[in-house]
């Protein structure tokens, strides 16, 4: 069998501008035709079981532009990447504003992938999507539409601080820390020809053009850091060899993240069940309108400037699912009647057991009970003009993922016991209704459609991978199935199986049209491990876990530094366990606590502990910043954000957004609900 071909490590020093002033090839260590530890500098992994490595390896000197450069690469066990350190030194008589980059090469790459988790996806940007972040296209260079052969990116932008690269037969990965002294590192990618390249600058750039969330680019950022004569600096980073498999990602950054847990610690506020109650009365406190029976998406914090109703920043309006609806009704039902049930003292009596779950059932109620003319829900509620259609371009487009969602939920509710579907009969109408729609429509590959006509039921677009949460509903309906809904769960999860072992998964949220998203790997968790569940296959479970590990990749593994006077720094916001929303919405948030109850399962029906470990990490997360009392994060007792900047993007590295979310508020419930009914 061919090897993949060796890589090359480089280092080269940039001036200010990024100039390359000058580059070196480290010296290789590849004696063999056989793989080895250490080829051309760096591990391979997952190919070298039973190979015992070097662990003391002497430090090699290289001058490269001004810098005189010990380097010393020491493989800490086969199978993970070497770790590399710089001894950097300024040989020249004078200051040097620059750059230094470590840089990795792979070849048989005229057709790369890429990966930088959590921001970068392949081409990230499909071609036909239509909202505007960066893109790669091999030879290209337009940097008026973010589209280029080239990037580099502040570190704080990754949810780990790694670069992965594939060509034909094989890729390779470098890793740094997000700081070093030299200030926040960066990490990029570029490509010539067949010739795949990967880096990490010390300090960063952004190039060739900064994105701050909108589709107009900035200019091109970096970081400053003067080198003065004689001063020594060390710099960290680590680099390995990758199989072919583009999964090949999913071990080393589970041993970033098992290394950094002890370093990058995560101190919740409150306990679980706390959180339950403080999330449960801030849905039905702030949130919640019974008339008509909604759940308003967005509450300001301040409710002194935008006045006693908020009317300048509360969105008057209620998503089925996703942003709203019923899955967040769902879980304040399932905490009321849990409350109820276990005779929990109310603290508040407003806002106690009874109240959430009326205030629930009447969300479901009202939901449930407007149909559009297609059998499907409708996709948005607004007191200015009643229900209308999804956030989609489309005109009368309904999104699949948003109705999948709110179906899912519905059924889930009828599930909470036998005086539920007593007292509701229409929540099962409106349940069967949708699941006879999408299974009517669903195309002979299995694919059931990204948008819904809202009228007349026409699938309006089959694009991406939307339809997944669609497979969830489905193989959940099993009360009122007669093998059709499993058998249409299992054709659609066969179909969208390509997404995910080609490992772009793209099209859930409404708002980012066919950007790769967390959400999409929520979604995917959620519909193999239901189909694992009703079948028992190992296939769904396999899908289920190759699903998971996708999804990881936007999980933060470290705690991102914060300016001290910034919000998060002054509250010591921990980010560990956060997710990255999207490489087109770079803002960390709490959704994929959607996903608890999946996680758990998985870890149990794998074996596998470290799902478990994800899930509770990310719980704790989201278990800070959550105000208690009435003043605390500038808020009231139960609001959430649902925004945390942890990087350049939107707003300031350190800031929060000061509204609070229903579904942020939500999930957070629903979080606590999935983890303290599983035990």
């Amino acid at each position: 069998m061919t090897e993949p071909p060796i890589p090359v490590l480089r280092l080269e020093a940039l001036d200010g501008s990024g100039g390359v002033v000058d580059s070196v090839l480290l010296p290789s260590a590849h004696t063999s035709e056989r793989p080895t530890a250490r080829i051309g500098g760096l591990a391979e992994i997952g190919r070298l079981e039973g190979h015992t490595p070097a662990t003391d390896p002497a430090q090699t000197p290289v001058l490269v532009g001004p810098f005189r450069v010990d380097v010393s690469i020491k493989t800490i066990a086969a199978g993970t990447p070497s770790d590399v350190i710089l001894d950097v030194v300024n040989r020249s008589g004078t200051p040097f504003s620059g750059h230094l980059r470590l840089r990795a090469e792979v070849r048989d790459a005229a057709d790369p992938w890429w990966l930088i988790p959590g921001l970068f996806y392949g081409e990230n940007r499909p071609e036909a999507c239509d909202r505007r972040f960066p893109r790669f296209e091999a030879g290209a260079s337009d940097p008026d539409g973010m589209v280029s052969d080239r990037w580099s990116f502040r570190s704080d932008r990754a949810a780990t601080p790694a670069v992965f690269a594939w060509g034909s037969r094989g890729g390779v990965v470098v890793m740094t820390n997000e700081t070093s002294p030299c200030g926040l590192t960066g990490v990029g990618l570029t490509h010539t020809g067949d010739v795949a390249g990967v880096h990490v600058d010390f300090p960063f750039r952004e190039e060739p053009v900064t994105y701050y969330g909108s589709a107009e680019p900035r200019a091109p950022e970096a970081g400053r850091y003067t080198w003065a004569p004689g001063e020594p600096v060390r710099l960290n980073a680590s680099v390995g060899r990758l199989a072919a498999d583009r999964h090949a990602y999913a071990p080393v950054l589970r041993d970033v993240h098992d290394r950094n847990r002890a370093e990058h610690p995560i101190e919740p506020w409150t306990s679980v069940p706390d959180a339950a109650d403080i999330a449960a009365e801030g849905l039905v406190r702030w949130h919640y309108d019974p008339d008509p029976g909604v759940l308003l998406e967005t509450v300001g914090f301040d409710r002194e400037v935008t006045g006693g109703d908020g009317s300048r920043v509360d969105r008057q309006a209620m998503h089925v699912g996703w942003v709203s609806g019923v899955p967040w009704a769902y879980a304040l039902l399932a905490h009321g009647r849990r409350s109820r049930a276990e005779r929990i003292e109310e603290q508040v009596a407003e806002y106690g057991p009874a109240e959430q779950i009326a205030a629930a059932e009447r969300v479901i109620d009202f939901i449930c009970s407007n149909l559009s003319p297609s059998g499907t829900f409708w996709g948005t509620w607004y007191r200015s003009k009643g229900w209308s259609q999804s956030w989609t371009p489309i005109r009368d487009g309904l999104h699949a993922r948003t109705l999948g969602e709110a179906t899912l939920f519905v059924l889930r509710a009828l599930e909470l016991g036998d005086d539920v579907r007593a007292a509701h009969p229409l929540w099962e109408v409106a349940a069967r209704s949708n699941l006879d729609a999408i299974a009517d429509r669903q195309r002979g590959d299995g694919n059931v459609g990204s948008v819904h006509h809202a009228h007349d039921g026409r699938v309006l677009s089959w694009e991406g991978a939307s339809g997944l949460t669609w497979v969830a509903a489905l193989a959940e309906a099993e009360r009122y199935d007669d093998g059709r809904y499993l058998a249409a769960a299992v054709r659609a999860g066969e179909y969208y199986a390509q997404f995910v072992e080609r490992e772009f998964i793209h099209g859930a949220p409404e708002d980012v049209d066919l950007a790769p998203t967390s959400e999409d790997g929520y979604a995917a968790v959620m519909a193999y491990v239901a189909l694992h569940r009703r079948t028992g296959e190992d296939r769904w479970l396999e899908l289920a876990r190759r699903a998971a590990e996708w999804m990881l990749t936007f999980r933060y593994t470290y705690n991102v530094e914060f300016t001290p006077r910034s919000p998060l720094g002054v509250y010591g916001f921990a980010t560990r366990g956060s997710d990255q929303a999207s490489p087109s919405n770079q803002h960390v948030h709490a959704y994929g606590l959607v996903c608890t109850r999946e996680l758990l399962e998985l870890s149990e029906a794998t074996g596998d502990p470290h799902f478990r470990e994800r899930a509770e990490e990310t719980l704790a997360c989201f278990r800070q910043l959550i105000a208690s009392e009435d003043g605390e994060v500038n808020s009231y007792r139960g609001m959430v954000t649902e925004r945390y900047y942890q990087t350049s993007c939107f707003q300031p590295k350190g800031m929060l957004l000061t509204l609070s979310h229903a579904w942020s508020v939500g999930v957070l419930l629903l979080g606590c609900e999935q983890l303290l009914n599983h035990g």
